[in-house]
């Protein structure tokens, strides 16, 4: 199938996941990307801590994954952004950073300038850095000078009270327990899907409107 690049974004879904429960998400963010038509590429951030110490952390996964690894490359050719990122003592972890920290080429040439990004993340706990992890990444966002696309209240699962649940007006999220025990709920995994949803129709609706201009 030939996809019209004049009408369907190019969505790339960049994650890092220790245990799993980002990847979790990502897959829902990716679903939901998919359903709009988008052109949507996945990839991984590189782990950048040694087998030997992920083994003692019962942590393997992320030395095997799925998907291409981030490049700065990957992030310039994409016309929106969704970033997936644990959070570490209520920011991203230094494996995100380090991808991050490679962007300095885009910044002086103003690669990412204009285009549009949106996050989701995983905590411990309710009061862990569902927001925080979000909103303290915003420095990067606006020195390349992208633009946060939130998803507010557009669904009604975010805000929900009922159980202990993810999600926040800021991105998707989930509570994965200090040992991980927790697995990202119903809930979660529909916010997720929604917005990946939800930004890729934004991203699409303003594609569409420069390419008509």
């Amino acid at each position: 199938m030939t996809v019209d690049r004049s009408t369907q974004p190019i969505i790339a879904v960049v994650f890092y996941s220790t245990y799993g429960h980002i990847g979790a998400l990502a897959e829902k963010v990716i679903e939901g990307a998919k359903s709009t038509g988008a052109i949507v590429k996945p990839y991984f951030i590189e782990e950048t801590l040694p087998k030997e110490v992920l083994e003692k952390m019962y942590a393997g996964g992320s030395l095997n994954p799925k998907y291409p690894l981030a490049t700065p490359e990957a992030l310039k050719e994409a016309d929106g952004i969704i970033i997936g990122a644990p959070t570490r003592y209520g920011r991203v972890p230094a494996q995100v950073s380090a991808l991050f920290d490679r962007t300095g080429g885009l910044w002086a040439t103003g690669g990412l300038v204009g285009k549009f990004v949106s996050m989701f993340t995983s905590t411990a706990g309710q009061h862990s850095g569902h927001e925080t992890t979000i909103t303290t990444t915003f420095p990067f966002f606006a020195h390349h000078g992208l633009v946060y696309v939130p998803i507010g209240y557009s669904n009604p699962l975010v805000g929900g009270v009922d159980s202990v649940q993810g999600g926040s007006p800021y991105g998707a999220s989930t509570v994965a327990a200090s040992d991980g025990h927790l697995q990202p709920t119903e809930s979660d995994l529909a916010v997720a899907e929604h917005q990946g949803k939800y930004f890729s129709n934004f991203v699409a609706t303003y594609v569409k409107g420069k390419n008509a201009a």
